[in-house]
C-alpha cells in the first residue's frame, strides 16, 4: 500500500503536519500507538493545566476573605473528581482531533510503526503486521519522562509526571526531584491542593536556564506557599521499603534524607525512538538519542523528516505544531525553513513566566546596543483588582533603531500577554510602534505599552530611567 506521506505520531506536531499536508492535496496516513493528541493533550500540557486551574481556584477561595467574601465551613478536595473532570476535557479534545483528521481525509492507523527501509514502514496493529510504502515520512514520536537509574519509576511511590496527573488522592507529603518547569508547575499545584511539597534541584536555582531576575519573583512566591526548595541537591540514593519513599541527597557537601508518600521524578525527557527501526535507515541521532535535522527538518534521509520533541531543543508543543506546518510546506515544494527567533517560552508557575526573543546579554553578544525598560505590575490597575500584582514586563530594544528585540514577563497572565510581544518582534515593531498602540483600560497589556514607552523615556506611570527621545 502506497502513501504520499506517512506521519508517525499523532501529537501536536504529527496531526498538524498531517492536516496541513492533506490541505495541499497529499494522500496522508498517520500512525499512532498511544492515542491521538500525544503527550501534550493526554499526558502533559492540557491535563497539567487542568490540575493547575483546580489548584488556583482552591487558592482563590481560601483567600477570598481579603475581598470581603467569607467562605464558611471546611473546603475539601476530591482529587478523583478533579481527575474525572480533567479526563473529560482530554476526551473532548482528542475527539476533536479525530474529527479534524477525518474531515481532511487523513487516514488514521492505530499501531506501532517500524522502518523497514527509507521508503517502507511496518505497522504492528494488535498483532497483525501491515507494510506501507511512502514518498515522504514525518517522524513525530515525541519524548517521555527520563528515569533515574538509582530511583526508577515503580508507578506507586516513585512516579513520573504522567502518573502524577492520575493520582486519586492528594499526597500528604510530596517530594519532587527536579526543579525544572514540570516539577515546579506540579509542585505548586499539589501544594495548593494540600500536599507538603519539597523540591530537590541539582543546580543553583529552580528553573535552570531561565533569567534569574524572573526566577526571583517565583522563588519569593514559593516561600510564601511554604514549598521547601533545596538547590545544589544531588540525589545519591533512594529506598521504597515501607509506607514511604526515602531519598538521600548531597546538598553542599552534606548528606540529607527526605521522606514522603510519593516522589515525583522530573529530571528531563528522552526521545521516543526505541523500536522505531532507525538502524534500517541512514537517520542520525545525537548522543542523547534525539534525531538530527536541518533547517527544513530533514533527517539524513532526504525524504524523511522529524519534528517536535524527538528532535530535541526546547520541548514545546507549539514548536512541534509550527514545525509540522513547515515540513508540510517543504514536502509540497515550497522553499520554507524554521525560524525560532520569536519563539514564545511559557512556564505556568505562580506567577507565570513567559519570554521571547533576546535577553539583554544575548542582544549585546549579537552586536546590538540594547536598551532595557521594565514596568512593574504593581502600578497596573487591573493587576491590583485581580490581587495579582507581583512581577514585571521587561522590553529589550536596540538603541539606534528602537526595534524590539526581546520581551520577558513574570506576572499574571504572562502566558497570554507574550503573544503581543511575539507579534511585535515578528512584525519588526519599534518601541514607539508599541507605545503608540491604544491599549484598553484597565487591562494587563497596558504594562507592555508602558514598558515600551519607558524605552523612549516617555512612560507615564513609572519613573523613567532611560533618557527621553524626541520624535
Amino acid at each position: 500500500m502506497k502513501k504520499d506521506i506517512v506521519v508517525i505520531g499523532g501529537g501536536p506536531g504529527g496531526y498538524v503536519a498531517a492536516i496541513r499536508a492533506a490541505q495541499f492535496g497529499k494522500k496522508v496516513m498517520i500512525v499512532d500507538r498511544e492515542g491521538l493528541g500525544g503527550t501534550c493533550l493526554t499526558r502533559g500540557c492540557i491535563p497539567s493545566k487542568a490540575l493547575i486551574t483546580a489548584a488556583d481556584r482552591l487558592e482563590m477561595i481560601r483567600h477570598s476573605s481579603q475581598l470581603g467574601i467569607d467562605v464558611n465551613g471546611d473546603i475539601t478536595v476530591d482529587l478523583r473528581r478533579v481527575v474525572e473532570w480533567k479526563n473529560g476535557l482530554i476526551k473532548k479534545l482528542t475527539s476533536g482531533v479525530a474529527s479534524l483528521l477525518k474531515a481532511n481525509q487523513v487516514e488514521v492507523c492505530s499501531g506501532t510503526a517500524t522502518f523497514i527501509d527509507n521508503q517502507t514502514i511496518q505497522v504492528d496493529a494488535e498483532g497483525q503486521n501491515h507494510q506501507f510504502e511512502f514518498d515522504h515520512c514525518i517522524i513525530a514520536t515525541g519524548a517521555k519522562p527520563a528515569e533515574l537509574q538509582i530511583l526508577p519509576f515503580d508507578g506507586d511511590k516513585v512516579i513520573s509526571s504522567t502518573a502524577a496527573l492520575q493520582l486519586q488522592s492528594v499526597p500528604q507529603k510530596l517530594l519532587i526531584v527536579g526543579g525544572g518547569y514540570i516539577g515546579l508547575e506540579l509542585g505548586i499545584a499539589y501544594q495548593k491542593l494540600g500536599s507538603e511539597v519539597t523540591i530537590l534541584e541539582g543546580l543553583s536555582q529552580v528553573l535552570p536556564g531561565v533569567d534569574p531576575t524572573l526566577v526571583r519573583v517565583v522563588t519569593k512566591r514559593l516561600k510564601q506557599l511554604e514549598i521547601n526548595v533545596k538547590t545544589n541537591a544531588r540525589v545519591t540514593g533512594g529506598n521504597t521499603d515501607g509506607d514511604e519513599v526515602e531519598i538521600q541527597a548531597a546538598i553542599n557537601g552534606s548528606e540529607q534524607r527526605f521522606r514522603a508518600d510519593k516522589a515525583l521524578v522530573a529530571v528531563g525527557r528522552v526521545p521516543n525512538t526505541d523500536n522505531l527501526g532507525l538502524e534500517n535507515t541512514r537517520i542520525e541521532t545525537d548522543k542523547k538519542g534525539f534525531i538530527r535535522v536541518n533547517s527544513q527538518l530533514r533527517t539524513t534521509e532526504n525524504n524523511i523528516f522529524a519534528i517536535g520533541d524527538v528532535t530535541g531543543g526546547p520541548l514545546l508543543a507549539h514548536k512541534a505544531s509550527f514545525e509540522g506546518k513547515i515540513v508540510a510546506e517543504v514536502i509540497n515544494g515550497e522553499d520554507a525553513e524554521v525560524d525560532y527567533h520569536a519563539m514564545p517560552y511559557v512556564i505556568f508557575s505562580d506567577p507565570e513566566i513567559a519570554y521571547t526573543g533576546l535577553q539583554p546579554e544575548e542582544a549585546e553578544e549579537q552586536g546590538y546596543d540594547p536598551v532595557v525598560s521594565r514596568m512593574a505590575f504593581q502600578a497596573n490597575g487591573r493587576a491590583l483588582t485581580l490581587g495579582e500584582d507581583s512581577g514585571f514586563v521587561q522590553i529589550v530594544s536596540d538603541k539606534p533603531t528602537q526595534q524590539i528585540l526581546g520581551v520577558q514577563i513574570v506576572g499574571p497572565e504572562a502566558s497570554t500577554l507574550i503573544s503581543e510581544a511575539v507579534m511585535a518582534i515578528e512584525m519588526g515593531m519599534t518601541a514607539e510602534d508599541l507605545g503608540l498602540m491604544i491599549h484598553a483600560h484597565p487591562t494587563l497589556p497596558e504594562v507592555l505599552q508602558e514598558a515600551a514607552e519607558g524605552v523612549m523615556g516617555q512612560a507615564i506611570h513609572m519613573v523613567n530611567k532611560n533618557p527621553a527621545l524626541s520624535r
